[in-house]
């Protein structure tokens, strides 16, 4: 008869598969919990593994399958006569099958506020052992590792009465990638007490195929780092629309980023991951009119996220606009019966309302590499600013610091004007900051927006005052800069003789 090793955390799908085994010849074997899910849950006859090696489990069930009965069964080469013979002289009977899924040790490493010891109690060690030891004598012993596989098994199983070598091949790779995922996961876990770690150890799990990566001749994948508490889609449901590409999920991540600088209701409309339109408001509804206004020519084809619930009204009004993406807490039915007479946008849900982190890393790939640094996640408040000339009155602080929030997420070179909490002018990519400056007026004038009374925000100093001057001629009352150049006085000089305001943060937002 042939054998299966059975001892798997997340019973899912385990009640059809075990049973499948035993229709097919197979004799179960099985560990603990696993033992007691079979027999009380699923009325089989197993054997138990303390049966098999005379050793009842130890350490509060830490040791029960570390044991040669279990791990030569496993290894034993069939067409190898040493082996066989060993398997004889000692008793034990090799094992054609071994299935094995681990603790879940990142699910609980990931939450908020867990303990050090119950992270540790969740690292699985027989688990990986085994199944690296079927993934490695995989022409004698299949290893299977997840759930999605059991049925393709047994039909295989059924149908031809074995696996063929390409099957257990395939498996192999499946479980050499799961444990070095998993040791990936509790390696970052340990690293995580020093900042920059001498080895960097990371590991992701395919979330979704992509319509295709930057160019449709391109394949593109979507992963989610292990362990990350929050991801771009995590708790995200589709709702209409076609398959997500690789853009469309690079300017979500860019309107996200955004959308949590605010807690107002707010609208922001992202191309080529970059912000064109941004607006706080009363309603989410003039929230998105006033983001719209912002660069309406940019906006064709936008990913557009709110963080309040779509109603009818602003349902058919985004129904008149060609959207790729539309990201929110939720739609009413209204808005959904609109939304959805237009067959190519990506309607989506957010049904995440843990915070999205601050403390992430960010990793930026090079030739060869990976740059890594940590996420440019603080949120600027006016405490840790400072006037360097000019009185600004409260209305000005507010336009002020949205223009601040929402330059950071502007490609550098980045400027960003803004009036009434919506930007009116956005200036980003350049590669002097006074072109990025005369870029951003021009946007305000080609969309009829009025510069006079606006702030403007560059997510760097001004080297010289050429930048500042033309914003003021323009009509512009106030500017927001983080300071530290070698002309700074010239330029506080400028921005004072021309009775405007000007605020400094200390500090840079470069985004390349």
């Amino acid at each position: 008869m042939r054998r299966a090793l059975i001892s798997c955390y997340d019973k899912t799908g385990l009640q059809e598969f075990a049973r499948g085994l035993v229709e097919v010849g197979f004799g179960i074997v099985a560990s603990g919990g696993t033992a007691d899910f079979l027999e009380r849950e699923v009325g089989l006859d197993v054997e138990r593994v303390e049966e098999l090696t005379g050793v009842a489990e130890m350490l509060g069930g830490r040791v029960k399958t570390l044991h040669p009965s279990i791990h030569a069964a496993i290894l034993a080469r069939r067409d190898r006569e040493d082996d066989v013979a060993t398997l004889s002289e000692h008793e034990i009977r090799p094992f054609d099958l071994v299935c094995v899924n681990l603790y879940p040790f990142s699910d609980v490493a990931g939450r908020y506020g867990v303990r050090e010891e119950e992270a540790v109690e969740m690292i699985d060690v027989g688990g990986p052992s085994m199944l690296r030891g079927a993934a490695k004598n995989f022409a004698h012993c299949a290893p299977v590792c997840r759930p999605e596989r059991y049925h393709s098994i047994l039909a295989e199983l059924r149908e031809q009465g074995e696996l063929s070598l390409d099957t257990r091949r395939a498996l192999a790779a499946e479980a050499f990638a799961t444990t070095a995922a998993y040791e990936t996961a509790i390696a970052r876990w340990f690293a995580d007490v020093e900042t920059f770690p001498e080895r960097l150890a990371l590991a992701f799990t395919k979330v979704s195929d992509l319509r295709y990566g930057e160019n449709p001749h391109q394949r593109g994948a979507y992963y989610a780092e292990d362990g990350a508490r929050v991801h771009l889609l995590s708790r995200v449901e589709q709702a209409h629309g076609k398959e997500l590409s690789l853009i469309n999920l690079l300017d979500l991540s860019a309107a996200r980023l955004v959308l949590r600088e605010f807690t107002l209701p707010t609208c922001v409309i992202v191309k080529h991951a970059n912000p064109c339109g941004v607006a706080v408001a009363a309603t989410i509804d003039e929230a998105y009119e006033r983001a719209l206004a912002s660069d309406p020519v940019s906006a064709f084809g936008m990913v557009c996220a709110f963080n309040r619930p779509v109603g009818g009204g602003l349902g058919a009004a985004l129904a008149e606009r060609f959207i790729d993406v539309l990201f929110a807490p939720d739609y009413d039915d209204t808005a959904l019966d609109a939304l959805r007479r237009k067959e190519g946008t990506r309607i989506l849900r957010d049904r995440e309302r843990r915070g999205l982190p601050r403390t992430e890393r960010d990793y930026k790939r090079v030739l060869g590499g990976l740059l890594v640094q940590d996420r440019d996640a603080d949120v600027d408040d006016r405490e840790s600013m400072w006037v360097a000339c000019g009185e600004p009155d409260e209305r000005l602080w507010g336009d002020l610091v949205f223009a601040w929030r929402v330059c950071k997420h502007v490609g550098s070179n980045a400027i960003v004007i803004a009036k009434d909490l919506a930007t009116i002018g956005i200036g980003g990519g350049q590669t002097s900051r006074v072109d990025a400056v005369r870029l951003a007026l021009e946007k305000a004038r080609e969309h009829g927006h009025d510069v006079r009374g606006a702030v403007l925000a560059s997510d760097a100093f001004f080297p010289f005052p050429d930048g500042p001057q033309a914003a003021l001629a323009a009509g512009v009352t106030a500017i927001i800069q983080p300071g530290g150049a070698k002309r700074d006085e010239e330029v506080t000089a400028a921005v004072r003789d021309a009775g405007a305001v000007m605020v400094l943060t200390g500090r840079r937002h470069f985004r390349h």
